[in-house]
């Protein structure tokens, strides 16, 4: 899975903020706000990858049980499937 194309991350002060750009934008007319975890897994998701491997990249970054990590690597994938930014093929 990976971010589909059409959304970008921007840098405000101390937050990050995902829009859809291009045509993209007639689907998605929201913002999604990133905290420091979340901002994380979006960039993890910039290139092909399962959830596993983001799980195991959050407890290395994070030093989390796993546990945690799945769970708030589900939640985080579920709000990104719901604004139908993640690309399953």
């Amino acid at each position: 899975m990976k971010i589909k194309e059409g959304y970008v991350a921007n840098k405000l002060g101390d937050r990050t903020v995902v829009v859809a750009v291009g045509k993209e934008s007639l689907n998605f007319s929201g913002i999604i706000r990133l905290n420091g975890t979340g901002d994380f897994i979006w960039n993890l998701l910039q290139q092909e990858c399962e959830e596993k491997q983001i799980v195991e990249e959050l407890m290395g970054k994070y030093g989390i049980e796993q546990a945690r990590a799945e769970e708030d690597v589900r939640r985080f994938l579920g709000i990104l499937r719901n604004a139908g930014v993640l690309d399953e093929e």
